[in-house]
């Protein structure tokens, strides 16, 4: 018997038996794969009490990459509005600015795009 030819080593390392995955299985793995490279994931920025309009001007600026007009209008959105959307990106690259946005102190987060 050779089961050792039926094992198919995936790029992570961890053995599959080949052609036993299930076909909603893979739908649904595709499915994942497709959403994350989509341009359906929001940037939302929430305002807050701590830090400053200016403070937050300079964020947008140095992580989003925005002019100081596009930077101070985003501010003032979520300054009158409550929260701005600075970002309309792929899962990952939403999450990476996420991040930074909330390194430097501001409350932001993510959300699919309806």
């Amino acid at each position: 018997m050779q089961v050792e030819s039926e094992i198919v080593y995936m790029s992570r390392g961890k053995p599959a038996l080949s052609g036993v995955e299930a076909p909603e299985t893979r739908k649904a793995a595709k499915s994942e794969l497709q959403e994350a490279f989509e341009k359906g994931w929001l940037v939302i920025v929430w305002n807050d009490p701590v830090n400053l309009m200016s403070y937050v001007v300079h964020v947008f600026r140095k992580v989003l990459g925005f002019t100081a007009e596009t930077a101070r209008r985003h501010m003032l959105e979520v300054h009158h509005q409550g929260k701005s959307c600075v970002a309309r990106e792929t899962r990952e690259k939403a999450e990476l600015y996420c991040r930074q946005l909330q390194q430097y102190g501001l409350k932001a987060g993510i959300r699919k795009d309806a």
